[in-house]
Parts: C-alpha cells; structure tokens; sequence
C-alpha cells in the first residue's frame, strides 16, 4: 500500500475514480497505484501531484533519488531556489524547456542507461520544470545554437515538431526568453561549452557545467566573472526574442 498517496488523497477528498478522472487515467489504473503500489508514468506523477497539492517526489520518491546523477543534486537543489537562470546550450534543448518524449530520446540514446533509469531522470526533469509554474515563476532566459532545432533526437521526427512547438510556446510566456543563434554566424565563444548561471534571491550566483562524465557547480568568483563575460558574449551573436520564436516555428514545420 502506498500509505503517502493514500493519505494526500484523504487529505484532498480524493478517490481514485476522482483523481483518475483529474489525470485523463482508468480509475482501475489509479486504484493499483494504491494497491500494488505501481509507479505512473513521469508525467501522470506531476499531474497528481498538482492535483494533490504536493511534490511527486514525496509521493513516489524512488524516482526521484537520482541514483544514477549523485553529483546533479546540489545544482538541482539551487535550480529551485534560484530567481532567475541563464542557460547558454549549443546542442540541446535546455533540461527545463524539454517535452517527455524529446528528454526520454536524449537519455535512452547509445543505451547508458538503463529503461528504468531513463524513466527515473525523465521524472526527475518534469518535476524541475515546475519552476515554470510557481506563483512567483523563475526567470528563464536561453540562448541555443541553431543547430539544436535541426538535428534530429529521436527516432520519430514527431518528437522533434512536438519540441520545438513547445519551445516556441514557451518562449511567448512573460518570463521566458529563448533566443537562437543563427547558423550562418562564425565560431563564437560559446562554442567552447555549455554554461549556466543562477541567481538566487539573496543575490548570490553560482554557475553549472556539464561534461562527458558529471556536472560542477562553480561558485568562484573569478569563474563566475568569466562566465558572465561569455553570456554577454553569446546573446550577442543571438537574433532578438520575437525573430527567435519565429525561426523556431518555421522550422518546427520542417519536421512535421
């Protein structure tokens, strides 16, 4: 039995045929999260969560542990506290602007990890991206390199049309800015490698980056001073805000 759903659903007067019927799910299908104590899948999680007024991970935690990214938590743990993020990323689509099915392509590509462990980090990044959706939302501005928009993730180009309509509807939203950089431009400084800078209320700032084998969270102040100098370095070889969105979505269509 899974005594903490059980009683977040008491606490919200919640059945599982009303909670099924809140979700889009078979009410035989939420009764056995309760009875065999089965796991949903990511994006139902957030849904009930949202429903119940709680965190996914308090309800089904072993997804959430991130066995498999020990060294990921402690910039996870800033992700949410921070006020606003700026993400420089050449070749992917930013962690907290991806679909499921775009972040379940990137993680089960070349066969790292396991179906399991895929699953596990996909939940763990929907989860993330309810950043997003708080009363008080993060700042989210991101610069991509055009590339990012036209190699295919995925073995369904669906998933690629599905990203980047998303991309560009995100990209409408008041406190989200996704700005491209244009193919045609010549080797830039971001180049070098992917970067990202938060701030937290308080003022203080720290930076991740991210490699081949595990991520560092830098908080030196001369590293951080060098990073803000790229930022500024990378928006601008980027297109202004509308002309992004745009280019976003004709070449969503290219994909269609």
């Amino acid at each position: 039995m899974n005594e903490i759903l059980r009683l977040a659903m008491a606490d919200k007067g919640e059945t599982a045929e009303s909670l099924a019927a809140k979700v889009g799910v078979d009410p035989k299908t939420a009764g056995r999260w309760l009875t065999d104590d089965r796991i949903p899948h990511p994006r139902t999680r957030i849904a009930v969560a949202t429903v119940l007024g709680c965190e996914a991970k308090k309800l089904w935690p072993e997804p959430f542990r991130r066995r498999d990214l020990p060294w990921f938590q402690e910039w996870a743990d800033l992700e949410q506290k921070a006020k606003s993020i700026r993400s420089y990323q050449p070749l992917l689509v930013p962690g907290l602007l991806q679909t499921e099915a775009y972040a379940r392509a990137v993680l089960a590509t070349g066969g790292l990890l396991s179906p399991t462990e895929v699953e596990e980090v996909v939940a763990g990044r929907l989860a993330r991206q309810r950043v997003l959706e708080r009363d008080v939302p993060l700042q989210l501005i991101t610069v991509i390199d055009e590339v990012v928009l036209r190699r295919q993730v995925g073995g369904d180009r669906a998933v690629m049309a599905g990203q980047l309509t998303h991309l560009a509807d995100l990209g409408e939203r008041e406190h989200v800015q996704v700005r491209v950089i244009p193919a045609e431009n010549p080797w830039h400084t971001g180049l070098a490698g992917p970067f990202v800078l938060a701030r937290t209320p308080d003022g203080s700032e720290a930076a991740y980056l991210d490699n081949q084998l595990r991520g560092q969270v830098v908080t030196e102040r001369a590293d951080l001073a060098s990073l803000n100098t790229r930022w500024e370095s990378v928006t601008g070889e980027a297109l202004p805000r509308r002309r992004s969105i745009e280019l976003i979505r004709e070449v969503a269509t290219t994909w269609r």
